[in-house]
């Protein structure tokens, strides 16, 4: 069983780059597979180990790097590893909204628990936005969630103001805000707080947190969580999904998909058959072939899967 621990914190780091190496370091020595960013506003990422105490270890550091000693960290497992290597990463931001006025760490929105959660989201007078990308919020979503069609994260100012809401909205109107993980809403609490909205609310710790906390016969979510490691999704009980993915598209398809004529392991599903050309499906086919002979060695094959966290 693998432990997969999801992190992320906004605090200035004024050394990133020292912070990067030291951080690489120490999960490299406790063989910690991966992904984490690390820039002057935070520390995010998704990490995983099959020994717990090698993971509690790599954590334990992480909490003793100066300012980071509460940052957010939520716990699920996988029977398989969900990820084949390490990155760490230096970035201008740890998660790209592409406006260099957003802060967090100096403005942002107000948490919301998971216990208080459905009480705000029930009320009628609340919008709430998910600021997941498109994709993500096909396979589950809060009732009456409002889906931006986002293709990536950096594209969310741009939906924002292409809503010209009014001052009088902005002033009057409640917004709650909801990601996988929190990061995404929190950096969009601190924009929408800098274009102008007063009430402005963001689920702390994300889906994960709420999965964790709501029991699942009092939940208002629909459907499976979109996740950024080989599981794909996960049910409201933390386990793993029902979705696989299209390595062509990097899209989530499920069994139906799978059957369709369309469908080549690997390589393409309905989605983005007509989207590829036949250079690029014989290139994916190449892959999927070094991908299969590796799993007959029972070797790990650097696969299409690329660990993001968006």
């Amino acid at each position: 069983m693998y432990i997969i621990s999801a992190l992320y914190k906004f605090h200035n780091i004024p050394d990133p780059r020292k912070i990067h190496n030291e951080i690489r370091e120490e999960l490299k020595k406790n063989s910690i597979k991966g992904t984490v960013l690390v820039g002057s506003e935070g520390i995010n990422g998704t990490i995983s180990a099959r020994c717990s105490k090698n993971l509690n270890e790599s954590l334990a550091f992480i909490r003793s790097i100066s300012g980071f000693k509460n940052i957010d960290t939520k716990n699920s497992f996988s029977q398989k590893s969900p990820f084949v290597r390490l990155k760490v990463k230096l970035k201008k931001e740890i998660v790209t909204i592409g406006d260099s006025s957003v802060n967090p760490n100096i403005n942002r929105g107000d948490y919301v628990e998971p216990n208080e959660w459905n009480k705000i989201i029930e009320d009628e007078d609340v919008l709430l936005i998910d600021t997941r990308n498109k994709y993500e919020c096909t396979i589950g979503t809060f009732r009456n969630a409002l889906n931006p069609n986002t293709t990536k994260f950096r594209e969310f100012p741009k939906w924002l103001e292409s809503q010209n809401f009014s001052d009088s909205y902005k002033k009057n109107k409640k917004v709650a805000m909801f990601c996988t993980g929190g990061i995404r809403c929190e950096k969009a609490s601190s924009l929408m707080r800098t274009k102008g909205f007063k009430n402005v609310y963001h689920l702390k710790g994300g889906i994960l947190n709420y999965f964790e906390s709501v029991p699942e016969k009092e939940s208002l979510w629909n459907g499976e969580c979109f996740v950024f490691d080989d599981r794909v999704s996960i049910k409201h009980d933390l386990s793993e999904g029902t979705y696989d993915m299209c390595h062509g598209c990097r899209m989530p398809i499920k069994d139906d998909d799978k059957k369709s004529r369309n469908f080549i392991k690997g390589v393409a599903c309905p989605k983005c058959f007509d989207k590829t050309s036949d250079e690029q499906k014989s290139r994916y086919m190449s892959r999927q072939k070094q991908i299969d002979i590796a799993k007959k060695r029972n070797k790990q094959h650097i696969g299409p899967r690329e660990e993001v966290i968006k």
